[in-house]
């Protein structure tokens, strides 16, 4: 008697157990892929928010060795934190 219990008592956790793994959720292991068009949100740069960026120009006197040269530089600073610089021209000076 007592094997034929433990054996029924078996089989309905099993069977219990089978029926509550298949309603469980399933994880989210693949990306999600958009068809067709895409928001707005995806479709911008939300990483570097480059729209944000601040430009300055400036010009400033550099000596390197016994020259000086006057430059033109482009500074942008990025939402992020980040500073750019860019020199557009430089013009040897007496």
């Amino acid at each position: 008697m007592k094997k034929l219990l433990s054996i029924s008592m078996l089989a309905v956790t099993l069977l219990l157990t089978a029926t509550f793994a298949e309603a469980a959720p399933t994880t989210k292991s693949e990306p999600q892929l958009w068809a067709g068009n895409q928001p707005r949100r995806v479709q911008q740069n939300t990483r570097w928010n480059r729209r944000g960026a601040r430009v300055v120009t400036q010009t400033r006197i550099v000596r390197v060795g016994r020259q000086r040269f006057r430059e033109t530089v482009q500074i942008r600073y990025q939402p992020n934190g980040r500073t750019t610089t860019r020199v557009i021209s430089r013009v040897r000076i007496r």
